[in-house]
């Protein structure tokens, strides 16, 4: 535990009255300087008749049209500026999986902020100077290796800067080094359980990892629990994206109650996915997001598509005012609709993970046959589970997720280890063959 821990202690307990100030006065600014140096904005805003003087606070944002990501793609590569180039120092992307990346670039003062968000998630996360940090995220156009690694810096610790993949090597440099906390995507902290106990390796037993920081995938409650049993690990979420800076947006505390959003830097709005009309205070919506210091590539009113909600409550044990988040439960664009029928991802796996004789891999592959819709859970059975009465398993399986899904699922349970790995990025939970 790190109760009573803080990087910047007097940001971090500002009084609701002085983070008021701190946000209207930052979204002032943000719509001023996105006006007189982007370009997009001041159409944007001219199209409405919005002048900056008309947004004085937060309510007044609802003025301004919603930023999209095809909005950021439409600026692909310098579109999104209000700097001149020469100010830049650096730029990261989205993987662009889907399409041209989305960009954010950063000058000397937004480097200082992405550290400063990251440090404080951090040392809420547990990292002090005494720990030695593993780093798995890569070091590239990505913001993750990188968001943590500003973060740590600030706040002295050292580090073990590996970047992504090699996770046989992961695991020795953690046994070699005396590695206390690490940091990853969510699917590679599976990967490197996996590979530990390959190499005959007990992470509760043989390694000192007791701390770690996961984020950049969504993840239930249940697989925390898998991950945090396996290495007798504390287990964090941390919360950030390419365009507003990377992770360090928000994090959770050692509470485990939601993800403390840092107020002074970032504004998020709830909105009802398909209207874009705001939520009640708790109800989950598409998070909505304006920078509130950002120079080189601010955005306003950014629908980032992750779903979420802000709780009411304005206050936390672990000290800290800044309001919180709930955990993200999905994307927009994760939503599979079967026949007429809305699926999460999340929904399948807080199922699957209910049961003991499952692996944490699974995969959802969507069909269509004969015109109709089809959904398949494909899931590895546990290592451990020495004897399974595969049969009476996969239908009881199929009743609970029918039950949970309200639609009819097919089961296929396969040997552990069977599903493909991801060494880098993201896990693909979701293959869609109807396309």
């Amino acid at each position: 535990m790190n109760g009573g821990r803080f990087f910047n202690r007097q940001a971090e307990t500002l009084s609701r009255r002085e983070l008021e100030m701190v946000r209207d006065r930052g979204i002032r600014w943000s719509v001023k300087h996105a006006y007189e140096n982007n370009e997009f904005y001041r159409r944007r805003l001219q199209q409405v008749g919005v002048r900056p003087e008309d947004v004085k606070t937060a309510d007044d944002l609802r003025k301004i049209p919603f930023t999209t990501k095809d909005d950021l793609r439409s600026l692909y590569p310098y579109g999104i500026l209000a700097v001149p180039r020469t100010s830049l120092l650096e730029v990261h992307a989205t993987s662009g999986t889907t399409g041209v990346p989305t960009l954010g670039f950063y000058t000397q003062n937004d480097l200082d902020v992405w550290g400063e968000v990251s440090a404080r998630s951090l040392v809420m996360s547990g990292l002090t100077k005494e720990d030695i940090l593993q780093i798995t995220p890569s070091f590239g156009m990505f913001t993750g290796g990188f968001g943590f690694y500003y973060g740590a810096r600030k706040v002295g610790a050292m580090i073990i800067p590996t970047g992504a993949g090699f996770s046989r090597r992961q695991i020795q440099y953690m046994l070699d080094f005396g590695t206390t906390m690490v940091c990853a995507v969510v699917s590679y902290i599976l990967r490197l359980t996996e590979t530990a106990l390959e190499m005959g390796v007990d992470p509760r037993r043989d390694t000192k990892v007791r701390k770690g920081v996961f984020g950049s995938e969504m993840w239930t409650k249940e697989m925390k629990k898998r991950v945090a049993e396996a290495w007798d690990m504390d287990v964090y979420d941390i919360y950030g994206f390419t365009e507003l800076c990377g992770p360090g947006v928000a994090n959770d505390c050692y509470l485990h109650d939601g993800l403390h959003l840092w107020e002074d830097h970032f504004y998020a709005e709830v909105v009802d996915p398909k209207t874009g009309e705001p939520v009640e205070m708790e109800e989950k919506g598409e998070l909505v997001f304006t920078t509130l210091t950002k120079e080189a590539s601010p955005v306003l009113r950014y629908r980032c598509r992750d779903i979420s909600y802000v709780y009411d409550s304005i206050s936390c044990d672990c000290g800290r005012t800044h309001r919180r988040l709930g955990y993200i439960s999905g994307r927009v664009d994760d939503m599979i609709k079967v026949s007429g029928v809305s699926i999460w991802p999340s929904a399948v796996e807080s199922v699957l993970l209910k049961y003991p004789e499952l692996g944490v891999e699974y995969q959802i592959i969507v069909s269509r046959e004969e015109g109709r819709d089809r959904v398949k859970v494909v899931a590895e059975l546990n290592k451990d589970a020495k004897t399974v009465d595969a049969a009476r398993l996969r239908k009881k399986l199929e009743e609970d997720l029918r039950e949970t899904l309200m639609t009819g699922v097919e089961v296929q349970l396969v040997e552990p280890l069977s599903l493909q790995r991801q060494e880098v990025g993201k896990a693909k939970r979701v293959v869609d063959m109807r396309s």
